[in-house]
């Protein structure tokens, strides 16, 4: 399981890579994994206000449908367009051309109390 050091991540599998004041966000390579093929995801529209907790998409397996979480409260000012087309981009580069959103956070330091990739990795094995 591929759990990059420099990103942060939360217990319901959503990682965050903080980009100079933005957040990027996407699904774990775990969660892909348990998900299975993925064939369709579904993105909130830019501008749109998300709430920390809240769903904000869902991502749609040959397996099951999942929801997507809020990892911060903020603001959506990009969505990675080439899902709509791609969904697969998530199963074969979770932390790279399968990003899902980017967001404008309210608070910076939200990412200081998500898990770090040691935590993360002892969430999944344990």
């Amino acid at each position: 399981m591929n759990v990059p050091e420099q990103l942060s991540y939360t217990a319901e599998h959503e990682w965050v890579r903080d980009e100079e004041g933005l957040f990027r966000i996407g699904i774990t390579d775990y969660a892909q994994d348990a998900l299975g093929d993925i064939v369709f995801v579904s993105l909130p529209e830019v501008g749109s206000e998300l709430h920390q907790g809240g769903t904000f998409g869902e991502v749609e397996s040959t397996k099951s449908v999942s929801e997507i979480y809020a990892p911060v409260q903020g603001l959506v000012v990009e969505v990675n367009a080439a899902l709509e087309t791609s969904p697969e981009l998530v199963n074969s580069d979770p932390y790279g051309e399968g990003w899902l959103i980017v967001l404008r956070p309210v608070d910076l330091r939200a990412v200081e109390t998500m898990l770090d990739a040691d935590a993360y990795r002892a969430l999944t094995e344990g």
